[in-house]
């Protein structure tokens, strides 16, 4: 086998799908409209006045957003032929295990958010800026990061930022 040959099968790009177009759109709807359904749902510590924005405003103008980009991506996947995946590379070495532990990180930063705060040894404690911190800190040593100096900064300033912002400053339940 010629090296030509061997750099061309590496670089194969993927057949058109109409089939994956189609499962991508219905599997977007369904996560947005999932969003859009938890957006409302969002506690909320006090009404606001009519005309003023309130906790729920962003994520369900997210939401719709969502649904509406979802609904014409299926629309497209429906009418048009499959474009052509010529960019598409083969999946790297890890990669599916890299998703996997996003998720698995994910699901457990969510889990140990909902708990809200602890109190310990007297103290109330906020989950979020730990739970924030530790999430940061495990998806950047999953994709590769390993400068533990600028781990720490980046993770600590980030979710400092957040927490000032949203919990402080926006006063949004985190």
């Amino acid at each position: 086998m010629s090296t030509d040959a061997a750099e061309s099968d590496e670089y194969e790009s993927a057949t058109p799908s109409r089939a994956l177009e189609i499962a991508f759109a219905i599997v977007a709807l369904a996560f947005t409209a999932g969003y859009l359904a938890l957006s409302t749902q969002i506690h909320l510590r006090r009404e606001v006045a009519p005309g003023q924005i309130d906790a729920r405003f962003w994520p369900m103008l997210l939401g719709v957003t969502g649904v509406v980009v979802a609904i014409i991506i299926l629309v497209f996947a429906i009418t048009r032929p499959a474009p052509g995946r010529e960019d598409t590379e083969r999946i790297q070495p890890g990669g599916v295990a890299r998703v996997v532990a996003t998720l698995v990180i994910s699901g457990a930063f969510v889990a140990v958010w909902s708990l809200g705060s602890v109190i310990l040894f007297g103290y109330r404690i906020e989950i979020f800026p730990i739970a924030a911190a530790l999430l940061m800190a495990a998806l950047m040593l999953v994709y590769g990061h390993r400068r533990w100096l600028s781990l720490i900064i980046y993770t600590a300033s980030v979710t400092a930022f957040i927490y000032v912002v949203f919990g402080m400053l926006l006063r949004i339940p985190l």
